[in-house]
């Protein structure tokens, strides 16, 4: 299972629009509106790094209102 959090910078006053498209889609654990930095905290899940790539690429980088991306992927927890 590959978990990963992905950061994103969000156009202005599309905070809930993005939130709310990027919370339907699949795979998606948790989608929070954050201040700082990046304006938006998504942790999701995929059993294939395939899975992870689409959601990234197909899915959630043609979002309009999405400025940019950063994936952090888990390898270890405790």
């Amino acid at each position: 299972m590959i978990v990963a959090y992905v950061l994103a910078r969000v156009e202005a006053g599309r905070d809930q629009a993005v939130v709310k498209e990027i919370s339907a889609m699949n795979g998606v654990k948790k989608a929070t509106s954050t201040y700082g930095v990046y304006d938006l905290h998504v942790e999701v899940s995929f059993a294939t790094m395939e899975e992870l790539d689409k959601f990234i690429f197909e899915g959630m980088r043609r979002i309009p209102g999405i400025k940019e991306t950063a994936t952090l992927i888990t390898y270890k927890g405790i």
